[in-house]
């Protein structure tokens, strides 16, 4: 019997980016998965993996995600309480946390401790967002990052990241100062890079996610 991994649309992401990623990964794993892009609350309950990207600013993303009938209360069930493996990409990452500080204090889904603060590199002639390939400096060993060795390159495009977490991160990189690139908690995970844009290491991840048993 095959397994449904859900993309979730909110409205904000690039959802066929990574529905693309998770099939290409789901068939090199030679796994028997569906992955299906869908905002409908009853199919993000039925899941048995949720998958959330996110593009944009967090206020935004949270307020498309409150703007769907039943779907934030469906994420809710199914992650918090059936333990649905779950995995936030970008600002799918950030709304995981506490709150967020972009363009005033706002309210996220309070999974993980800390807020999303500003990147502040203390090199002043680093440019903000921080865009482009940069290294994984893995601090826990994880089943999420099997295959994937501390100093594999990924690709990141952000101006925020999460703060205030020391007990979750699992990984993290450096832009002018170190940044959480990846918080994991009971059965849900976030990476602030683009598994989608990442080419096989990012693959890697994505295979890792759909093989996943918390």
């Amino acid at each position: 019997m095959s397994s449904k991994a859900v993309v979730v649309d909110y409205g904000s992401g690039n959802l066929r980016s990574a529905e693309k990623a998770l099939v290409r990964a789901a068939h090199e794993a030679g796994l028997d998965c569906d992955i299906i892009v869908s905002a409908d609350p009853e199919t993000v309950v039925r899941a048995d993996k949720i998958i959330l990207p996110g593009v944009g600013a967090f206020a935004d993303c949270m307020a498309g995600l409150c703007a769907i009938d039943g779907l934030k209360e469906a994420l809710v069930e199914a992650v918090q309480k059936k333990a649905t493996p779950f995995l936030g990409i970008c600002v799918g990452m950030q709304l995981m946390a506490e709150w967020g500080l972009e363009h005033g204090r706002h309210q996220g889904l309070g999974w993980v401790k800390g807020e999303i603060a500003p990147l502040a590199p203390e090199d002043k002639a680093l440019k903000i967002p921080h865009m482009g390939w940069n290294e994984l400096n893995i601090k826990k060993p994880h089943p999420l990052l099997q295959d994937v060795p501390s100093g594999t390159h990924m690709y990141f495009v952000h101006s925020y990241a999460l703060r205030g977490n020391e007990d979750d991160v699992v990984a993290t990189s450096d832009y002018g100062g170190d940044f959480t690139a990846m918080v994991v908690r009971d059965n849900f995970a976030g990476v602030q890079f683009h598994p989608e844009k990442s080419q096989k290491a990012g693959l890697t991840v994505v295979r890792n996610f759909l093989n996943w048993r918390p």
